[in-house]
This record gives C-alpha cells, sequence and structure tokens, in this order.
C-alpha cells in the first residue's frame, strides 16, 4: 500500500463535499510530476491524507481512499472547463484522474504550522520549501506518526 497527500482548497472543493459525494473524480490536475504520480504510484486502496490548501488554515483534514485507478481526465475534453486542454485528444490524452472515497473526516485541522513543528516529519515532502505540488507519496512512518496527532 502507497500513502499520499492531496491537496484541494475548500471552496473549490473541500473534505465536506467528499463526504457528502462519497466518490468523486480527483480531476484538474495539470502538472506532469502529480499526473504521473496518479497515473504510476497511485493503486486502489491507497490511502491519502485530504489537505485544504490556500485557505486560513492549511492542513490536513481527514483521510480517503484510492477507489478507482487512473483514467482520462474528461474535463480536458470539454471546452467549457477551466481545464480544458485542445492538445490532448480522446486517442492520446494527456491528464488523467483517479477516483477517491471519503473516509474520515478529522476533528480539528492539523495545521500546516503544527505538521512543521515535528522533527519526525521534517522529510515530508509538503513540508518542504518551495513544494507546490498538489500530490505528493507520504512515507508510512509519517502516516503513522500523524495518525498519532488525530
Amino acid at each position: 500500500m502507497n500513502y499520499w497527500l492531496m491537496k484541494s482548497e475548500p471552496e473549490t472543493y473541500g473534505i465536506d463535499h467528499l463526504k457528502k459525494d462519497k466518490i468523486e473524480p480527483w480531476d484538474g490536475i495539470r502538472n506532469y510530476q502529480a499526473r504521473n504520480m496518479m497515473r504510476d504510484g497511485m493503486k486502489k486502496g491507497d490511502l491519502a491524507f485530504f489537505y485544504h490548501s490556500n485557505c486560513k488554515v492549511p492542513g490536513i483534514v481527514g483521510i480517503m481512499e484510492i477507489n478507482k485507478e487512473a483514467y482520462p481526465d474528461f474535463t480536458q475534453f470539454d471546452e467549457n472547463s477551466n481545464y480544458y486542454d485542445p492538445k490532448s485528444t480522446q486517442e492520446n490524452p494527456r491528464w488523467i484522474l483517479v477516483d477517491v472515497k471519503f473516509k474520515k473526516k478529522f476533528n480539528d485541522v492539523i495545521s500546516l504550522h503544527e505538521l512543521k513543528t515535528y522533527p519526525e516529519l521534517e522529510e515530508m515532502l509538503i513540508l518542504r520549501k518551495g513544494n507546490r505540488l498538489s500530490i505528493t507519496p507520504v512515507e508510512k512512518s509519517q502516516w503513522d506518526f500523524i495518525l498519532q496527532l488525530v
């Protein structure tokens, strides 16, 4: 099993949206490195922290599960979508997505500020200066440590 951290802005799509929807395509990824992690690394059953970004208190707010492995992101073909990509074709799609399934919402946010205070997490990619990827792998030891904080 692999572990991940996946970011979303809570106003766009937050943990409460996923809790209501139960299962949702994680669409709109337009970074090749993040795309490759979804395509090559994510497997059905993997777990991911849901991370609220670009908000008053950014941090980990819950857990979701990869429910369906990578397949073409339908938004790349929709001319009315913010994620439309005219260079992408049905025969050769450039962008993919995975389906995620709600598992748990935490009672409190584990804030980015709090995460930075633990030496056990100093190698966590989300904490590295300049890291802006919306998807990052999480080491099992980091995953287990963070679960102890809940």
